[in-house]
């Protein structure tokens, strides 16, 4: 089990003291909030032993850049290949679980009446941990769609020959991710940045806060009056623009804020 999994299943109030020192004012912010709107990036699955998109690559897979995989055009020149890459990264998810933080967000989300989960990871963590309102900025990769008309389904058949097939018009399947040179879903965006712009505290956890259009909802919500908070485990190009920084693993940090807001569980 990789470091700073929890075994368990769910968010534990009671399973070790408090470690960070908390800002007394963010911790009554928290609880008093009706609103509250959060944003995750790479950094919080790789707390969970997920290699980042940008990692370098393993095995055969080391030969290759990761953006010269994914997108279209590499598709259509070798739809197998492309094919297989995610297959390999599909296993690479299943073999491990969601962290802490990930489950203390989804009990941040049973205490806030309008909480909102934006992710622009597709590794479906946040789901397996039992967070409901989410927003898959870039698709997930545990799902699959045809590249002609559009179907999406959760299931097929890998034949390890060749690309498998849509049962509708029988177009070759691809993974239902956002590739470079595509657009962002345009519902999952607009109500992203609906939810960001209505936020009382917006978190940016575990991105860099560069990677476009995604960047700009922490600043669509301070624009709105939204308290900015950034959870990363260094400083970004967002840490000025915040109100307040936290430092270190997400992992460690959002069960710690949980605990403080919400001390008998």
């Amino acid at each position: 089990m990789p470091s700073g999994t929890h075994t368990a299943g769910e968010f534990d109030s009671h399973s070790f003291d408090s470690v960070i020192d908390l800002p007394i004012e963010l911790i009554r912010l928290v609880i008093r909030s009706t609103r509250i709107t959060v944003l995750t990036g790479a950094g919080a699955s790789q707390e969970s032993g997920l290699r980042t998109f940008r990692d370098s690559q393993s095995g055969l897979w080391a030969q290759y850049k990761p953006e010269d995989l994914a997108s279209p055009q590499a598709f259509a020149r070798d739809p197998k290949l492309i094919w297989e890459w995610y297959a390999w990264r599909r296993e690479a998810i299943k073999a491990v679980r969601p962290n802490a933080g990930h489950y203390a967000l989804v009990e941040m989300e049973k205490r806030i009446p309008v909480f909102t989960l934006i992710t622009q990871n597709v590794d479906g963590l946040h789901r397996m941990a039992g967070s409901r309102n989410i927003l898959e900025l870039h698709g997930n990769i545990l799902r699959v769609r045809c590249s002609v008309c559009g179907t999406f389904t959760d299931f097929w058949r890998d034949d390890h020959e060749s690309v498998p097939l849509c049962e509708t018009c029988h177009g070759m399947l691809r993974p239902d991710v956002v590739w470079f040179g595509e657009p962002l879903p345009r519902k999952e965006l607009e109500e992203a940045v609906k939810a960001s712009r209505a936020s009382e505290v917006f978190f940016s956890i575990g991105t860099s806060g560069v990677v476009q259009p995604a960047a700009t909802l922490a600043y669509a919500a301070r624009n709105n009056g939204s308290v900015l908070v950034e959870i990363n485990a260094e400083p970004t190009p967002l840490t000025p623009k915040v109100d307040f920084a936290l430092h270190g693993r997400s992992g460690e940090i959002l069960p710690d804020l949980v605990r403080a807001c919400w001390p008998q569980g």
